[in-house]
């Protein structure tokens, strides 16, 4: 699902890394991490057998234990004869190890039950409560109005469209916008997904029972936006648990692509695990539903299936022999459609939703800026005559609103038809049209060209 991004202004995350959450200390023993010994002693024996012989430092990137974990594992192993050291250097830490014949057998055993090779799971527990610890809800700096101004001033500025949207982040309840295709709502929803403050911990996996849940993605647990050296030299330090990954809030945007499959456990046969849903992945930033009611499954069960578990602060999801496990859940939520709500939901629900704003076209102020500031991210020198035939002659003359999304259209379009004739793109009251008349397709020409046919 592709998004022009029609709203310019700079909304990167800040560096906040004095609210960096209280990561994990690193585990001194096995017993410290929460886990059996055989689950490590799997893993190892796994990724030995895939890796061949293995360096004691290389099964810590791969695995994410510390030195002292994983020696007190392969002691064991090597003592029951599935491992041995294969090469010793000067120091303790400077060995490698391999698998003795007992031990390959053994690791082919484990790799056909489970094919799963990551990072070593966090507990099911340990995940509650860091999801519980670094709540946004519960961030001591709350949407900055100025930044939010930011966001919405370059490009809306409806009368009450910041304090209803500042209420909604500050509060925590939902927030749904709404208004016709090309205002601009979806690219808007994740410029305040943005302004969400602070970094969370996010761990690369988490056991439930005997079973492995995948939660970290590097697509949506994106790395630190500013100062990441220094926030990734945070998180590996020797005193903190590596199974956990220091990221922004996750701004994830689902679409109509969503059906009631997407909020269950999938499980993954190759990868020998199951895959969190996004909603899950969302924990501790923002869900986006973009294309309301465009959905495979009704907007009312959509909701209703998403709102009361995060009501509750969990999400009740099923593993394969029917046994379910209670996953934490706390995101903000942000829906947007092209339909009126009335006609997707019924009072009752449109009640549950905390506040509702409609995205509308643009005034000409606005709109004028926008356009200005396209031009600049394009790289197309602008020209203010030009604009002026835009407003007075296509928009005017055609009746068309000043939606968010047309001067990014058009600046593409004639950047696509210079590149096409191999010219610079250029900014003209010529290539303004033929953009035009490649972006809307003319109802009295197409009307005309029928009667010729028919004729």
């Amino acid at each position: 699902m592709s998004e022009v991004d029609y709203f310019t202004a700079e909304t990167s995350r800040p560096a906040d890394l004095a609210l960096m959450p209280p990561l994990p200390p690193q585990p001194r023993s096995l017993r410290e991490t929460g886990l059996e010994r055989q689950l490590v002693v799997e893993l190892i024996a796994k990724a030995v057998l895939v890796g061949g012989k293995t360096h004691l430092s290389v099964l810590t990137t791969r695995l994410r234990l510390s030195i002292n974990v994983l020696r007190e594992v392969l002691d064991f192993m090597v003592g029951e004869q599935l491992a041995e050291v294969a090469w010793r250097g000067e120091s303790e830490i400077d060995v490698q190890y391999q698998l003795t014949g007992a031990g390959k057998q053994r690791a082919a055993v484990f790799l056909e039950r489970c094919a799963y090779l990551g990072a070593a799971p966090v507990t099911l527990e340990a995940y509650r409560s860091m999801v519980a610890r670094q709540s946004w809800r519960a961030q001591e700096q709350r949407v900055a109005s100025d930044d939010l101004a930011a966001v919405l001033g370059g490009a809306h500025a409806g009368p009450g469209m910041l304090d209803t949207v500042g209420a909604a982040l500050h509060s925590g309840r939902s927030l749904l916008l709404y208004g016709p295709p090309g205002s601009g709502k979806s690219s808007l929803a994740l410029q305040l997904g943005k302004l969400l403050h602070g970094l969370v911990a996010v761990p690369y996996a988490v056991l439930v029972g005997h079973d492995i849940i995948t939660l970290h993605d590097p697509a949506v647990h994106l790395p630190p936006a500013q100062h990441g050296g220094h926030a990734r030299q945070a998180l590996e330090r020797r005193s903190t648990d590596i199974r956990w990954v220091l990221c922004q809030r996750p701004v994830i945007r689902v679409g109509s692509e969503l059906d009631a499959a997407a909020f269950e456990l999938r499980h993954d046969e190759g990868g020998g695990c199951y895959q969190a849903p996004p909603h899950v992945r969302a924990n501790n930033g923002m869900l986006i539903i973009d294309d309301l009611g465009c959905q495979r499954m009704p907007a009312p069960q959509l909701l209703t299936r998403l709102m009361q578990p995060l009501a509750l602060g969990v999400d009740q999801l099923g593993l394969r022999g029917g046994a379910s496990i209670g996953m934490p859940l706390d995101h903000a939520l942000l829906l947007a459609t092209n339909l009126p709500p009335s006609s997707l939901l019924d009072a009752a629900l449109l009640r549950r939703i905390g506040y509702k704003v409609q995205v509308g076209p643009l005034g000409e102020s606005a709109y004028r800026l926008l356009f200005r500031q396209q031009c600049r991210a394009t790289g197309i020198a602008f020209d203010e005559l030009v604009l002026n035939h835009l407003l007075r002659q296509l928009h005017g003359a055609s009746g068309r609103p000043l939606l968010a999304s047309t001067p990014r259209e058009l600046l593409d379009r004639i950047a696509d038809f210079a590149g096409f004739a191999g010219s610079d793109a250029q900014l003209t009251v010529a290539t303004l049209e033929q953009a035009w008349s490649s972006l809307f397709a003319s109802c009295d020409a197409t009307a005309a060209f029928l009667d010729e046919r028919i004729a």
